[in-house]
């Protein structure tokens, strides 16, 4: 049940994520409680020393700090700094500055690609009629960089503690 739990909570949480933003422009703060207290079962559970929880909750807490100031700026959403801090927290030190690297090349991407369509004279008429379509496309609204936050996790969990079976 464990190892299910490993496979399912944070991958299906970064889609769930993906997906909502780009849908809705929103991430349900309940992704980013979702991920907490998954988090604190699983490194109970799998036996991770105090001193590991300890500097995942660190890292986590760093970035919340750090977005939460994007998100003061207005940069980013607080949806958006909520993710990066829940994943931080599961990604931990070791994966940090490969996770802040990897969300901003495709937050980048995502942002080139997304004034690329917005300045498209043409769009597929079935889509047009999608109120998501029409919101993401609209150039008044942000963009929805918890895709880029959420791509940028699921590419690193491979390579995690939680998959490499290096928990301590």
């Amino acid at each position: 049940m464990t190892e299910l739990a490993i496979l399912l909570v944070f991958p299906a949480m970064m889609a769930f994520s993906a997906a909502s933003d780009l849908f809705t422009m929103t991430i349900s703060n309940r992704v980013s409680l979702i991920l907490i207290a998954g988090f604190i079962v699983l490194a109970l559970v799998t036996g991770m020393s105090w001193e590991v929880i300890g500097m995942h909750v660190l890292a986590g807490l760093a970035v919340l700090v750090i977005t939460f100031a994007f998100f003061a700026f207005g940069w980013i959403g607080g949806g958006d700094a909520k993710l990066a801090a829940a994943t931080a927290l599961w990604l931990g030190w070791s994966q940090l500055m490969e996770y802040a690297v990897l969300s901003s090349m495709l937050g980048g991407s995502l942002t080139i690609g997304l004034l690329l369509l917005r300045g498209a004279p043409l769009h597929p008429s079935f889509l047009i009629r999608e109120g998501w379509y029409a919101k993401i496309t609209d150039e008044k609204t942000g963009i929805p960089y918890g895709i880029a936050l959420a791509t940028a996790g699921l590419l690193l969990y491979p390579t995690s503690i939680w998959m490499s079976g290096t928990i301590h």
